[in-house]
């Protein structure tokens, strides 16, 4: 599976799942050690776990090392799927990141098979 590939079947696993405002940014050959970024939301805690949870389980069937951190707190979560980083935050946690603007991000898409250049 490529990179592309595989940022597209998070965004449509998080869709699946409801979780809000999914954007994917295209970081392929932006200089840094990821291809795709995905940031998501989740409205509570409970969705921020239970949609980390869904997408690592579906992943690492599929054969994908995967790494997770932030499910203590559960006000974010990280999704290390190697040439993917899967954000998944509360609504107050994402705005106080902002990694959209940090990235310089545009406004999210609803399509699902669409993915954000820089």
């Amino acid at each position: 599976m490529t990179s592309f590939e595989l940022a597209q079947l998070v965004k449509h696993l998080l869709d699946e799942k409801k979780a809000e405002n999914i954007i994917v940014i295209d970081l392929v050959n932006k200089g840094t050690i990821v291809d795709y970024m995905v940031i998501a939301t989740g409205t509570s805690s409970r969705q921020v776990n239970a949609l980390a949870d869904y997408v690592s389980q579906d992943l690492k069937q599929r054969g994908c090392p995967v790494a997770v951190e932030g499910i203590p707190q559960c006000d974010w979560a990280l999704i290390d799927a190697g040439d993917v980083l899967v954000h998944i935050f509360k609504p107050e946690s994402r705005l106080f990141y902002n990694l959209e603007k940090m990235w310089g991000s545009k406004e999210p898409v609803d399509e699902v098979s669409q993915v954000l250049p820089l």
